[in-house]
């Protein structure tokens, strides 16, 4: 399994560039080519979110991307440092199952003042093949994945 992490600082234009760089390493893991768009446009919007995020609450702090061949399968995780205090009240327990997996209906999990974070993790998770997200008093960690060739990282 190998990994790359990538940090920026929440400007937009940095938005752009992990989007590219997700999208090449994608097609390097062995990500199908019709996928790659879905890949590109959900770390699109993750990263969008994040640096809205941090934008009004910790605009030094850096935005952490990880992406990674694990399984046959592409990850990537997106982790800001904006406090999710609203997320975190519905789901108390941070070490336990993730607050959206797909197939769950985001924005009923939502508080209302939650609704425009809401609908960009719906799009992420109507765009990746799994999504987790995973809200704390810390920040947000939104992972997603698709499948990719066993082969991977490992001998690119």
């Amino acid at each position: 399994m190998a990994t790359v992490e990538l940090t920026f600082s929440a400007l937009p234009a940095h938005v752009r560039t992990a989007r590219l760089v997700a999208t090449a390493i994608a097609r390097r893991t062995g990500v199908a080519e019709a996928l790659l768009d879905e890949v590109r446009l959900a770390v699109g919007e993750a990263c969008s979110r994040a640096v809205e995020a941090h934008r009004v609450h910790c605009p030094g702090e850096p935005i952490r991307i990880e992406l990674c061949d694990e399984s046959g399968r592409f990850e990537v995780t997106v982790t800001d440092s904006a406090p999710s205090d609203d997320l975190e009240q519905a789901y108390k327990d941070e070490d336990g199952p993730p607050a959206a997996v797909n197939g769950t209906a985001l924005a009923s999990l939502l508080p209302a003042d939650t609704l425009m974070s809401g609908f960009g993790i719906a799009v992420i998770a109507a765009l990746a093949d799994d999504v987790e997200v995973y809200p704390s008093a810390k920040g947000l960690r939104i992972r997603m994945s698709w499948p990719a060739a066993t082969t991977g990282l490992a001998t690119a």
